[in-house]
């Protein structure tokens, strides 16, 4: 794939561990979480089972750039820079919003040590992000491209977060239901998509406003698919202010997530959907006696222990 040398070719360890999860607050819920911030420190998360089959097709087209679309936080902006990096490929990072400086670690990084440029549009233009008059203006400045939508959410992820079903019924047979935080939708779609009937997802939305999620999520099956499956749904309560914003509240969960268990949560994502998760099952949408899955989509780390 693309031009980088073997050296800086990722070894990744695709199947991703499950660690049981005790903790008096889940009742007699069986709590799991599928550790995909594990597979690589650059591609932590669903970020490589969105990236991998959209890298491949790229090769095959010959193209050498990828462009794309994100947040100044977006852990998508800086997996494909990484994945530039690694597999010889130009990137271009178009950022919603105005330049601030100095860069923030998320830009900086993909950047100075992954080589991004990157371009920024305000708000207004940026929900033109499809508009093939943009795409033309970004190709007549940059050259040409291939396109990773914002998140990299597209069919070719969303079969790849389908692979990622797969892979975690097959080391949780018993499980009923799959929790994970949505940005695009990708994730949610595929995941729900490889699941089967019998089994129900759940995506903790981690946008203030995110009520145009549900019908992200269904045309994105429909495109991968051929049709939308019955077996999702979005809640939007967990969102904290917004995306890339924390509350007082959101610092404390995470705290005494980290006391208790020895994680620190991302708090883009993670922290938001682990917080919804224990909610519902306090209130009953997910019922005593289930088996459930926690899908860990960015990156966490280990507590430091006093």
């Amino acid at each position: 794939m693309g031009g980088q040398t073997g050296e800086h070719r990722p070894a990744l360890e695709v199947r991703s561990p499950v660690t049981e999860l005790s903790d008096d607050r889940l009742g007699a819920v069986r709590l799991l979480l599928k550790r995909d911030d594990l597979i690589h420190p650059d591609f932590p998360g669903n970020k490589w089972r969105k990236l991998a089959g959209n890298l491949a097709a790229a090769a095959e087209q010959g193209a050498e750039t990828l462009l794309t679309f994100g947040g100044a936080y977006s852990n998508h902006i800086a997996a494909t820079a990484a994945a530039g990096w690694h597999f010889g490929f130009r990137t271009i990072g178009v950022i919603r919003g105005e330049e601030h400086l100095p860069l923030n670690p998320v830009l900086a990084r993909a950047t100075q040590q992954r080589g991004m440029q990157l371009t920024y549009l305000d708000r207004t233009r940026y929900r033109a992000k499809r508009d093939p008059a943009l795409l033309a203006e970004l190709a007549a400045r940059f050259g040409p491209f291939y396109l990773l939508p914002e998140g990299g959410g597209n069919e070719l992820a969303v079969h790849g977060c389908a692979e990622l079903a797969a892979e975690l019924v097959g080391q949780v047979p018993d499980v009923d239901v799959v929790v994970c935080p949505v940005g695009t939708g990708g994730t949610l779609a595929g995941l729900a998509g490889g699941l089967g009937p019998d089994r129900r997802a759940i995506g903790v939305s981690v946008l203030k406003g995110g009520g145009f999620l549900a019908e992200e999520v269904a045309s994105l099956q429909r495109a991968a698919f051929g049709h939308e499956t019955t077996n999702w749904r979005v809640v939007e309560e967990f969102h904290f202010g917004g995306y890339a914003r924390r509350t007082p509240a959101l610092n404390a969960f995470i705290d005494d997530f980290a006391k208790r268990h020895g994680l620190v949560l991302d708090w883009v994502y993670v922290a938001k959907m682990m917080c919804g998760l224990f909610a519902m099952v306090q209130d009953g949408r997910i019922p005593a006696g289930s088996t459930v899955v926690a899908v860990i989509t960015g990156r966490c780390a280990d507590a430091v222990r006093p």
